[in-house]
C-alpha cells in the first residue's frame, strides 16, 4: 500500500516549480492530473538544465505522453537525483504512488541547491557537505587501545543458571 499523500508537500512542490519556471501552474485541476502528461516536468528539467530534454510530446496518445515521463526520469537521474527517489511511470500515469512523485520533485529541489550556479527558490533542506577528517597515524594507534562502554558492559555476568519457561521434553 503506498504511503499517504501530504497536501502540504504537494503544494510546496508546485510552488517551487512555479518559482523555477517563472510561471504559475494551473491549480484548478488535481495535482496528479496537472503532472500526468509530463509536459510540466519536462519543461522544469529544461529550466534546470537547458536542452536536456530535446523532444516534449504536447499531444498524442497515452504512449507518447508516457514518454515525457520517461524523459523526465532520465534527466532527473542525470541531474543527480538518487535512483531510489525517482518515481516510476506507473506511479504517476496510473496514480499508483503519487507520494513518490512528490518525493522526486522534493529530491530535485534538494539536489538543485548543490549546484554552484543555483540561485533559484529553495525546496526542502540543504544537503550536507562532506566533512572529511584527517587523523595522524599516532591518533589512529591510540584509538585502538580505548575500551569503550558505548555498547554496554555485562561486568562478568552470564546466562548460566537461567531457566525461562518449561523445558522441552521429547516425551511430552
Amino acid at each position: 500500500m503506498p504511503p499517504k499523500r501530504d497536501k502540504e508537500l504537494e503544494d510546496q512542490a508546485l510552488e517551487w516549480m512555479d518559482g523555477v519556471m517563472g510561471e504559475k501552474i494551473d491549480r484548478s485541476r488535481p495535482y496528479e492530473d496537472v503532472l500526468k502528461d509530463g509536459i510540466i516536468l519536462c519543461n522544469l528539467m529544461n529550466k534546470l538544465t537547458p536542452g536536456c530534454i530535446k523532444k516534449i510530446d504536447k499531444k498524442g496518445g497515452g504512449f507518447a505522453l508516457m514518454q515525457n515521463l520517461e524523459r523526465f526520469q532520465v534527466a532527473a537521474k542525470a541531474y543527480g537525483v538518487p535512483i531510489t527517489e525517482v518515481f516510476q511511470t506507473v506511479d504517476l500515469w496510473e496514480r499508483k504512488n503519487i507520494p513518490q512523485v512528490t518525493l522526486c520533485i522534493h529530491a530535485l529541489g534538494r539536489v538543485s541547491q548543490t549546484k554552484p550556479d543555483w540561485n533559484g527558490p529553495i525546496l526542502g533542506p540543504k544537503m550536507a557537505d562532506a566533512n572529511v577528517r584527517e587523523f595522524t597515524e599516532e591518533q589512529m594507534e591510540a584509538g585502538k587501545h580505548v575500551h569503550s562502554l558505548q555498547y554496554g558492559s555485562n561486568k562478568g555476568a552470564s546466562q548460566a543458571g537461567i531457566n525461562m519457561g518449561k523445558q522441552r521434553m521429547i516425551n511430552d
